[in-house]
């Protein structure tokens, strides 16, 4: 069945879930394949002799590619369209799973993680964009916070399935089963997803930012990226803190995944409480207190699944809600160009933390030190967001 007469057997509301939920799964492809490295450290450091700072600099590569091409991401949307964009980033995710499968040392993994890195650029400025222009102005704030949670979604499969592989069938298998995943995501988005009815081109105006703008989008940036930070760094340290209590590897990957699979429902509830009562902010700060809480009291005897419950409950929460700054940041008709600048200062937070992470691992000895950095960055990203409200009031005052 063609990709027209599937779209019109079903209404349109019901046809826009259905559009969300693949889109779901296929953004879920990115976060599995992200957490491959992590996930693997330990017989990558056993076999190939890498260290923490090693894994940390691998796992910062995939973020490396944002830098350059997000901007120049967002400017493709003129060369192609959105879905075309997304089949080239999940085949370029699947490449790079390909390669490090068959990588043997530092330098071809890292040609895979940025290959892993390009795709994921693509996939996420335009995955982001198809939801926005199939849900604009209809149930907006809830399908980006389902969309979001994809991400944590994929992670937290990783952090079960990537060991498990590893440990049966060895950390080449874990690698090239995550390339796979993503193989076939891009032939269900290419077959099964039409064109959203309302999708436009924001470019073809030569919509520009206004100075006011750029700075809320580029505060936008720094509270996403700090609070994603963070979160790379408890998923890449938790489990070590959680072991250091006593819990056995395999255990304390499984107890550091709840909390991945916590957010899942307790971010979609912080939106639609954001939504209701028009208090995201105390959604994020109040998440951002509870965040910073869990971090320091994981690895402390007695209270790993605490930690890991209020991380997962309340700490990681404000997801969707934080990532709702950029509507506020960017007016509608100069969206590509905002969203190019705000992956932009994402990617190079995402970049620069995990490898300071690992460096801290290394030389301190204890996973308490970068989860205490991730703390830190938490406490960034809530400051950052009182300068991006403060910036707001003053433009409405002027």
């Amino acid at each position: 069945m063609s990709t027209e007469l599937a779209s019109s057997a079903i209404g349109p509301t019901r046809r826009r879930w259905v559009v969300l939920c693949l889109l779901f799964g296929a953004r879920t492809g990115l976060g599995y394949q992200f957490q491959s490295l992590a996930s693997l450290s330990e017989p990558l450091i056993v076999e190939l002799g890498f260290d923490h700072t090693t894994i940390g600099s691998l796992i910062g590569l995939f973020m490396l590619a944002g830098i350059l091409l997000s901007f120049p991401a967002g400017l493709a949307a003129r060369l192609a369209s959105d879905r075309a964009w997304v089949v080239f980033g999940l085949i370029a995710l699947a490449g790079g799973g390909a390669l490090a499968a068959w990588s043997g040392s530092y330098g071809s993994l890292a040609i895979a993680r940025l290959l892993c890195g390009v795709g994921f650029v693509f996939g996420t400025v335009y995955l982001t964009k198809m939801v926005g222009d199939w849900f604009e102005g209809r149930e907006l704030a809830t399908a980006m916070s389902v969309l979001v949670m994809s991400w944590p979604i994929g992670i937290a499969l990783g952090q079960v399935l990537h060991p498990w592989i590893a440990v049966h069938l060895g950390w080449r298998a874990a690698f090239m089963i995550a390339g796979a995943y993503c193989l076939v995501a891009a032939a269900v988005v290419a077959i099964a997803i039409p064109s959203a009815p309302t999708a436009g081109n924001s470019l073809a105006g030569g919509a520009r930012l206004a100075a006011r703008n750029v700075v809320l989008t580029l505060l936008a940036a720094v509270v996403y990226g700090l609070f994603n930070a963070s979160y790379v760094i408890y998923l890449s340290f938790a489990p070590l803190a959680i072991a250091s209590a006593g819990v056995q590897p395999l255990a304390a990957a499984a107890i550091a995944s709840v909390a991945s699979w916590i957010m899942i429902v307790s971010a979609i509830v912080a939106g639609r409480f954001a939504d209701a009562t028009g208090r995201s902010d105390v959604v994020i700060y109040i998440g951002s207190l509870a965040s910073m809480a869990s971090l320091l009291a994981l690895g402390q005897p007695g209270l790993s699944w605490p930690a890991v419950l209020l991380f997962g409950l309340v700490g990681a929460a404000p997801a969707g809600v934080i990532m709702s700054l950029t509507v506020e940041a960017m007016p509608a008709q100069a969206r590509a160009l905002g969203m190019g600048l705000f992956y932009t200062v994402f990617f190079l937070l995402m970049t620069v933390t995990p490898p300071l992470a690992g460096r801290l691992m290394d030389g301190v000895g204890t996973p308490a030190a970068p989860l205490a950095l991730a703390a830190a960055l938490v406490a960034g990203a809530a400051l950052a967001c009182v300068c991006f409200r403060f910036v707001q009031r003053l433009g409405r005052r002027a």
